[in-house]
């Protein structure tokens, strides 16, 4: 009986020590040739404005905004989300989403004009909003906010586009393409 006892107390010291081994979600690298952004299917670039969410079941869900990202679990309030990731806005480093810092400023340039950039730590954040303007935000701060698009930003991105592609064109056409 206490052979078997011990061989219990064997096996469940092996489970237990099997279920803290389990691997952290971490993030993936950008792929600038082929990620879109799940929310807006634009390009994802590899810069301080990427996010990524990571699935229960593995998959990794790649943003061009920290606003398109909320924007989707908004939309998809039923999956599992097993980790959030952000970049600091300084370095391009990721960072856990819970443990950034955010700024918000109707002046701040983001790829979908939401106009949220993170920070790894508190004081980065103070000193740009100290340099530049806008409202320093926790993550439980920030999923409060009301997530709306700068249009006046959307529609001067889309002009400027507009003109590149048409300068584009005319390039082409002298070119004799």
């Amino acid at each position: 009986m206490k052979r078997k006892g011990k061989w219990l107390a064997a096996f469940m010291l092996l489970v237990m020590s099997m279920m803290g081994c389990q691997q952290q979600p971490e993030p993936v690298a950008i792929d600038e040739n082929k990620d879109k952004c799940e929310i807006c299917h634009m390009a994802v670039g590899n810069n301080p404005f990427a996010t990524e969410l990571v699935l229960n079941h593995g998959q990794v869900l790649k943003f061009d905004d920290i606003g398109c990202m909320y924007e989707w679990r908004k939309e998809h309030k039923n999956e599992t989300v097993e980790a959030a990731f952000v970049r600091d806005y300084e370095t391009g480093d990721w960072l856990e989403a819970e443990k950034a810092t955010y700024v918000y400023d109707r002046a701040i340039r983001t790829p979908m004009a939401y106009n949220v950039i993170s920070f790894k730590h508190k004081e980065s954040a103070k000193k740009f909003v100290d340099q530049h303007g806008g409202t320093v935000f926790t993550y439980d701060e920030l999923s409060r906010h009301s997530w709306e698009r700068n249009q006046e930003m959307m529609m001067e991105m889309k002009q400027k586009h507009m003109k590149m592609d048409q300068q584009q064109g005319q390039h082409d056409d002298h070119m004799g393409n």
